[in-house]
């Protein structure tokens, strides 16, 4: 896979690309991670990539040909200027974008390019949106002053889903959302710590009702922390209806 972000200040991913899963990732040759600084691109004298906006108001809007010249800067370097190579995902990183899930990074992990924008300032020119990029994502319903960090937060949890990536290649199939499910508790070495054990079950060998055990303290877990996950979780009748007699129980004591 390739992964490249178009940003003003390519030295904020320097540490997150050259170290732990991601710097491990590139030195296996399973991802190749790119920073372009798109004021390089810029068409006048003072390398400015903003503008005020048209109408007025507030802030300062980032121009669309820095952008589209950086984009197709980048696919040349990549040599994917011809028309017969698969057209990568664009996307920009904003706040009005579709919220990004583990369902989403498991959707962008089947590419074999992604080209982040991080922009900053009050927003993008319309055309940017319009023309160029094919997706927007935002990481949550906050602002943060550029796109940088959400980028980064994305970029991670799709590389660590490349085949390879993990150590564990059962790791990232039990994370927490990926079974639309919180993860279980885990427990290691020692199995008794200042008074508190850890359950018998885990304990006992038997992997089966390791197993049983683990989808129901899952089950738990998601029910008290996030409920809502249960109403499109893939679930069995008979866990619905533990969960149902569970709720109740709680609800006596």
């Amino acid at each position: 896979m390739k992964v490249d972000v178009l940003t003003l200040f390519p030295e904020m991913f320097d540490g997150v690309f050259g170290t732990s899963i991601l710097g491990k990732a590139q030195a296996k040759g399973l991802v190749s991670l790119g920073a372009t600084n798109f004021r390089n691109y810029a068409t006048n004298k003072h390398n400015t990539v903003d503008d005020a906006p048209y109408g007025g108001g507030g802030g300062m809007v980032l121009k669309p040909d820095p952008i589209f010249a950086a984009v197709e800067d980048v696919l040349q370097q990549r040599g994917e200027a011809a028309a017969t190579m698969k057209a990568p995902r664009i996307i920009l990183m904003c706040p009005q974008g579709e919220t990004f899930t583990q369902k989403k990074a498991e959707e962008l992990v089947q590419e074999d390019h992604l080209i982040f924008i991080c922009g900053h300032y009050e927003g993008y020119d319309e055309r940017i949106r319009e023309f160029l990029v094919t997706d927007e994502l935002s990481i949550g319903d906050y602002v943060l002053t550029g796109g940088e960090l959400p980028a980064m937060v994305a970029i991670d949890s799709i590389v660590r889903l490349i085949p390879g990536v993990l150590g564990n290649e059962t790791s990232a199939v039990t994370d927490s959302f990926s079974t639309g499910l919180l993860e279980y508790p885990h427990y290691t070495r020692p199995p008794e710590f200042r008074g508190m054990k850890v359950p018998d079950m885990l304990l006992s060998g038997h992997h089966l009702n390791i197993e049983a055990w683990r989808r129901e303290q899952s089950l738990i877990r998601t029910l008290e922390r996030r409920p809502e996950l249960l109403e499109s979780a893939d679930l069995t009748e008979k866990e619905r209806r533990w969960l149902e007699q569970y709720r109740a129980e709680q609800d006596k004591k």
